[in-house]
């Protein structure tokens, strides 16, 4: 979530033309290093030191050779100044090399399709330190109110290999899931994703064992250590009892027990919208961050200070999200459009913040009101640049712009009110996270299926919005009941049908038409619609 907040916090976008570098392709492609095996699990211990701000522990990635290949050669992503060393049983059997970022393990014998196979790497140093998390990636070592150290790491951009040794590429998640003990001083707790499963203390220090069973994406692979207290609650949800586990800083526990009172509402809009919570076997979880927030997958990081909208303010202008709390909704609402539902590539990154940020829509029609909720999307207007487009440059890593919030839920909510079977639209979504369950996916996906699904070809209205910069115009002129109107600014044969006067349907195109209204009134458009329009006089 973190390009949203580089505009909330008023920054200005510097435009400049885009090198890529060999680095760029090799960390975000399926290369030729990455495209023959495919990763099965992460065993990971970790160890933050707080006084000398460094990591150090092990992982262990479990992987099927998915092509049958001869003396290739492994790539695994670990970025500077982070050192490593290859500690499997067979180590003697590869040759290691590191370039940079990469760590490439040329291996010396052939491996068969289906073959199972792992290498446990050791890895310690001091990793990037976050400047300003989550907007600028990297660990956070710091202190709570009390003097305690509180250690934890955002790693959304910057990606998971800024500490750990990993295959940091989006489209391969761990189909098993992953175990990961976190060790601690005796005075502190490890809180990690998925379930606790052991708890143990030796001399100073103690380690906490955390399992998720599902797929994860690697930058939701997050260790949190703080003084830490717990409280638990339970939702019952369309697969039967959701375990709900809440982790807070020991002196905010009366504010956490109030606050997230929240979260069954927003469970019960977001299942009737979108299906069950992707992940009951994990539980759903949220953890007190030193940072505002982000969707770690059953462990959703927490900053917004226990108070309703985004660190006390309506980022619609309107007052409507003065009713809820930000951080809960919206990266709760990634739990299942950005975690459930992955893209491959980061350029696709509008599937997880489009849909998530009209998430924060669709929950408050739920929550509040369907008049409230059209005043709280059309108010996010006011926060779209239209700079660059929002699908950015595939295979080097670069996401689009930061319209893929704003702009992109007013896609969204375009599309809803052309099939205009709010029914229709709710199946649509929850199909798209029953038939893309667990998986990762492309943004070509997305569109096809909601063209599909909806029976409605959109294929012009995904390239007006997601491709380009311009926001259709509708001109027209109105002489009495005469109504003539054209579409400017859209891309070549654009197909959106709009509602005039309430219900009355217009299908503009780039050539003037004219249909009769019902009345002589001033013209009325549906303001649903992400257009602009303008009379002209003639």
């Amino acid at each position: 979530m973190k390009t949203i907040f580089f505009l909330l916090i008023g920054l200005t976008s510097v435009l400049q033309a885009q090198t890529f570098t060999k680095a760029d392709s090799l960390k975000n492609s399926d290369n030729v290093y990455r495209d023959f095996w495919d990763v099965k699990k992460y065993e990971i211990t970790v160890e933050p030191n707080f006084d000398r701000k460094t990591v150090s522990g092990t992982n262990t990635i479990y992987f099927e050779i998915t092509k049958a290949v001869n003396d290739p050669t492994f790539q695994i992503d670990l970025q500077q100044p982070m050192n490593f060393k290859i500690i499997s049983d067979d180590a003697q059997t590869f040759a290691t090399t590191r370039d940079g970022d990469f760590i490439f393990i040329k291996a010396k014998k052939k491996y068969q399709k289906g073959e199972l196979h792992s290498f446990t790497i050791q890895y310690s140093g001091a990793p990037k330190i976050a400047k300003n998390a989550p907007w600028d990636g990297g660990w956070v070592f710091t202190e709570d109110q009390n003097g305690n150290p509180w250690m934890s790491v955002a790693q959304e951009g910057i990606g998971a290999s800024v500490w750990l040794p990993v295959k940091d590429l989006w489209s391969d998640e761990p189909d098993q899931g992953m175990v990961m003990k976190i060790i601690t001083p005796k005075n502190l707790v490890g809180v990690g994703n998925g379930r606790l499963i052991a708890a143990t203390e030796e001399m100073e220090k103690k380690t906490f064992t955390w399992e998720v069973k599902n797929p994860i994406n690697a930058y939701s692979i997050v260790p949190n250590v703080g003084k830490y207290v717990n409280f638990k609650d339970t939702f019952t949800g369309e697969k039967g009892k959701l375990d709900l586990d809440y982790w807070v800083l020991d002196y905010n526990l009366n504010k956490a027990q109030k606050q997230f009172q929240q979260v069954k509402p927003m469970l019960s809009a977001f299942e009737y919208w979108f299906g069950p919570y992707p992940f009951y076997e994990d539980s759903y979880k949220i953890v007190e961050s030193p940072y505002l927030g982000m969707e770690h997958q059953s462990a959703v990081a927490y900053g917004n200070h226990f108070e309703n909208g985004y660190l006390g303010r309506d980022l619609s202008g309107t007052g409507v999200g003065l009713h809820w709390d930000f951080i809960i909704v919206h990266e709760s609402g990634h739990e299942w459009f950005a975690n459930n539902i992955t893209a491959k590539d980061r350029a696709d990154m509008w599937i997880h913040e489009s849909f998530t940020c009209y998430s924060e829509t669709l929950f408050t029609e739920k929550y509040m009101n369907k008049a409230a909720a059209d005043q709280y999307v059309q108010g996010l207007r006011h926060n779209i640049l239209n700079d660059r487009p929002i699908i950015g440059t595939y295979g080097v890593g670069e996401e689009g712009s930061g319209d893929m919030y704003y702009k992109g839920a007013n896609m969204l909510h375009t599309i809803r009110q052309v099939i205009n079977d709010d029914e229709k639209f709710r199946q649509i979504l929850r199909g798209l996270n029953r038939d893309f369950y667990h998986q990762t996916v492309t943004g070509a996906q997305i569109e096809q299926y909601i063209s599909s699904k909806s029976g409605i070809d959109f294929t012009t209205i995904f390239d007006q919005y997601l491709r380009t910069t311009k926001i259709p115009v509708l001109e027209y002129i109105q002489k009495g009941k005469s109504f003539t109107f054209r579409y400017q600014d859209v891309v070549p044969n654009f197909h959106l049908p709009i509602r005039v006067n309430k219900n009355q349907l217009i299908c503009p195109g780039e050539k003037w038409q004219t249909v009769q209204l019902k009345s002589s009134t001033p013209v009325i458009v549906d303001a649903n619609y992400y257009i602009n329009y303008q009379e002209q006089h003639r």
